[in-house]
């Protein structure tokens, strides 16, 4: 038996020994290749992963401004495909008009710019496949005829903090409008502007705080950081408001109502009674027929009244403002006495 041992109750536990040790090599060796299993799965997951989401890639912008104010922007990556997203006009921190790229990867806004040399730069937000970028400056000087009083438009973000604001239905955002005069000096009496806003979806709405702003010829055209806002161009608050979806309510148990069914069983017997008679009599089957008509009426006014449609079918369904990605334009309207004046910028809203 190749056994060293005197007698074989001996060598029992030798052997024994030896089976626990081959069984806990083979646990050891199952061990190692779930081990090297769950290794190999990572390996592979993790390439498939970077695949799905891949890194960002770098943009460039780019931005040119004539001089009636026309701004236009350029989007693309370092491979010259045009990207997506929002891009923003700024000046000194100031978002003077904000708008969504189109599919080349470009997009034309509009300025309200006072006379006067602006540098402006491009501020594009970048998205889930590209980086954010800025233009390198660029120079303007609109031509506006000199000395004639006027007013510009720019927006910063209140709540949430930052711009372009995206909001659920059933939220509502807001944004401060900065208006800056602009050669108010020459103004002989106030001016005041009208400010409202389009583009909105439906089933939401903007509101202004104050609506309606005066511009004196005292007004600041300009301020620093930190000043009072009796210091600073006027500033007013505006609030969007959208709307969720109000679910039906489960209408509640319906219960008779004993004096209804009190009028109407005689007055359905009655009727039948009539029915009868007027096979003989002719009267009796015009007296059958106006009644039919007034119980009709009856019924018919009962079950179309409000409160009856409310207590058996609940409150309408109010729909959710609807989801997707907007411009908005804020303007701002007035007149110096000999001409309308107005003035707009935009600003880019998502409702989720």
């Amino acid at each position: 038996m190749g056994c060293a041992c005197p007698s074989d109750s001996l060598c029992k536990p030798a052997r024994f020994g030896q089976l626990e040790q081959v069984h806990v090599t083979g646990i050891t060796r199952r061990g190692l290749r779930l081990e090297w299993m769950a290794a190999l799965g990572v390996a592979l997951l993790i390439p498939a992963a970077y695949a799905q989401n891949g890194p960002q890639t770098a943009t460039r912008a780019t931005l040119t401004v004539d001089g009636r104010g026309e701004a236009s922007v350029s989007v693309s990556d370092i491979y010259d495909r045009p990207a997506g997203g929002v891009v923003s006009i700024e000046e000194e921190g100031r978002i003077l008009a904000q708008s969504l790229l189109d599919g080349e990867g470009q997009a034309q806004l509009r300025l309200s710019l006072p006379g006067g040399e602006h540098t402006l730069k491009a501020v594009y937000a970048g998205d889930s496949a590209h980086l954010s970028a800025v233009s390198a400056p660029a120079v303007a000087h609109p031509e506006t005829p000199g000395g004639v009083p006027g007013f510009s438009l720019s927006v910063s973000a209140v709540a949430p903090a930052t711009l372009p604001m995206s909001l659920t239905a059933g939220q509502s955002g807001s944004v401060n409008v900065t208006i800056t005069p602009v050669n108010n000096g020459s103004l002989t009496a106030p001016m005041f502007t009208t400010l409202s806003c389009s583009g909105l979806p439906s089933n939401s709405s903007c509101s202004f705080a104050p609506e309606d702003v005066e511009i004196l010829p005292t007004t600041p055209t300009s301020c620093t950081t930190g000043s009072p806002a009796a210091s600073c161009p006027p500033v007013s608050l505006m609030v969007i408001e959208t709307v969720a979806q109000t679910g039906e309510l489960t209408p509640g148990p319906r219960r008779s109502n004993p004096v209804a069914w009190a009028i109407l069983l005689p007055g359905f017997l009655a009727l039948g009674g009539i029915a009868f008679g007027a096979r003989r009599r002719r009267w009796l089957q015009r007296m059958a027929l106006v009644a039919l008509i007034g119980l009709v009426t009856t019924l018919g006014t009962t079950a179309c009244s409000p409160l009856y449609q409310y207590y058996n079918h609940g409150p309408p369904i109010t729909p959710a403002t609807p989801s997707g990605t907007y411009t908005v334009t804020i303007t701002a309207e007035s007149a110096n006495g000999v001409t309308a004046l107005d003035s707009s910028t935009t600003m880019v809203l998502t409702i989720k």
